[in-house]
């Protein structure tokens, strides 16, 4: 298989929510006049009726109280504030996030706004943003209190909160969470929720059965980190495991949430493993993440699994302004290909995914520019089924010079490293594959096979 692998490990870094989300609605339009709109309806949006659906469908899922953005946009009283950054945002679609080259793919959780939609905003915020009437509202979107998805049936938090310094870099921390499932479990949904989202970078939440051998001489309970195990093997699996990955979180990117008949698993007497990476911004702070999960009500006919292209062997020669890295393999099993995760650092430019044909054509799936600060699933809009011997491919643009602003060295020959100061090139794809094959059942060819009993 090469370089796809089931899951090697390593993420990465550095995002502060406040920020992201001020860049995208402040920082980059201060001072900066709402044009009008060309097509100008003939009646002026108000706020009750034109707006405030839209605010609904594409914006409260970040903008309501206690979540990421650094504002709420649900009542009249206060998105009117906001109403021109608000205009001059979406004009210049950089609200809401979205980085995917339009000339390929199309997905199903792109929050993208119409012309139409971007019209109504800005002919409300010219018009002064006036309210309307309040019972031409929509109702309010009922959300689950603390949750994008609905309440969890069951919700792991890390037993101890870490402590997070106010400066200096931060070694990846881990904590093992008991389920005590007595029961095979299939998960439907799941979300992480940082308590102190601003620190968080990314964590990973990994499925360890049973009978796996990983991490064994770990603690329970507690927080640690590889340079605190003293078996060296084990220092050497915190980085990198085979088992199962149950989601990501990174700034940006939304809760799992697999179609019906679609689950991942999570056998009887699982541990949950969180793997955190934490950034420091300044201030001191601690978190206590938690993960929620929503079962299935039957059992599936398909299991999601999280594979991934991945390069370890990158190097990046100073000043390069679009290095190109690659990698490819072949699937080993049929599969359904629901969603698709890049992932760099901070010299990030671009991220694509293709499929190479027999005949040397190729077709892309997806190509991102990247914006370390958001990263973001995309999801198919129509599951795409491939079959055993399919080549898929992943390319990486990066960006090592000057030009950069978000370089910390350009002078630097960048390798693969946990710390946003090194790079990763990592293609995460979720696919669905028949429920009873499990993730070393997929890796299996029909080759390995020939000439076996079965």
């Amino acid at each position: 298989m090469g370089e796809m692998r089931g899951n090697s490990m390593a993420c990465c870094e550095k995002a502060v929510v406040t920020f992201l989300v001020a860049v995208g609605m402040g920082l980059l339009f201060s001072g900066r006049g709402v044009e009008a709109h060309d097509g100008k309806p003939p009646s002026t949006p108000t706020f009750y009726k034109d707006v405030l659906p839209i605010l609904q469908e594409k914006c409260q899922s970040c903008h309501r109280p206690g979540e990421a953005a650094p504002m709420a946009l649900v009542t009249y009283e206060q998105t009117r504030p906001w109403a021109r950054k608000m205009a001059a945002a979406v004009e210049m679609k950089m609200m809401p996030p979205w980085f995917a080259d339009p000339r390929y793919g199309h997905f199903a959780n792109d929050p993208s706004l119409s012309a139409e939609q971007i019209g109504t905003i800005t002919d409300w915020a010219n018009a002064g943003a006036p309210a309307g009437d309040p019972h031409a509202a929509p109702a309010p979107r009922k959300w689950s209190e603390g949750w994008n998805i609905p309440q969890p049936d069951f919700v792991a938090k890390m037993p101890k909160p870490v402590q997070i310094p106010s400066q200096g870099e931060v070694e990846y921390t881990y904590e093992i969470v008991a389920t005590h499932f007595t029961a095979d479990k299939w998960v439907q949904m799941a979300e992480v929720r940082p308590s102190s989202a601003a620190h968080v970078h990314h964590a990973v939440v990994y499925i360890r059965p049973p009978d796996s051998p990983w991490l064994r001489h770990a603690p329970v309970g507690e927080a640690f980190t590889a340079s605190m195990l003293s078996d060296p093997e084990e220092r050497r699996q915190a980085h990198e495991t085979t088992s199962d990955l149950l989601l990501v979180y990174a700034p940006g990117s939304a809760p799992d949430r697999w179609a019906e008949g679609m689950a991942k698993f999570v056998p009887a007497g699982s541990d949950l493993v969180f793997q955190m990476h934490y950034t420091t911004n300044g201030d001191a702070a601690s978190d206590e993440s938690s993960v929620g999960l929503v079962f299935s009500k039957s059992p599936p006919k398909q299991r999601v699994i999280t594979l991934q292209l991945n390069n370890h062997a990158l190097v990046i020669p100073p000043g390069a302004e679009n290095f190109r890295v690659e990698v490819q393999g072949t699937l080993p099993n049929d599969a359904t290909l629901l969603s698709l995760f890049p992932h760099m650092h901070l010299r990030g430019k671009q991220f694509e995914y293709d499929i190479v044909h027999d005949d040397g054509s190729v077709e892309t799936l997806l190509r991102v520019n990247y914006h370390f600060h958001w990263q973001l699933t995309y999801k198919l809009a129509g599951p795409r089924e491939l079959k055993a011997g399919t080549r898929l491919r992943a390319v990486a643009w990066y960006d090592n010079s000057r030009n950069n602003p978000h370089n910390p060295d350009p002078e630097k020959t960048v390798t693969w490293g946990d710390q946003t100061s090194d790079e990763m090139m990592v293609g995460f794809f979720d696919v669905a594959v028949p429920a009873e094959m499990d993730k070393w059942k997929y890796f299996i060819r029909h080759s390995d096979m020939e000439g076996k009993k079965p």
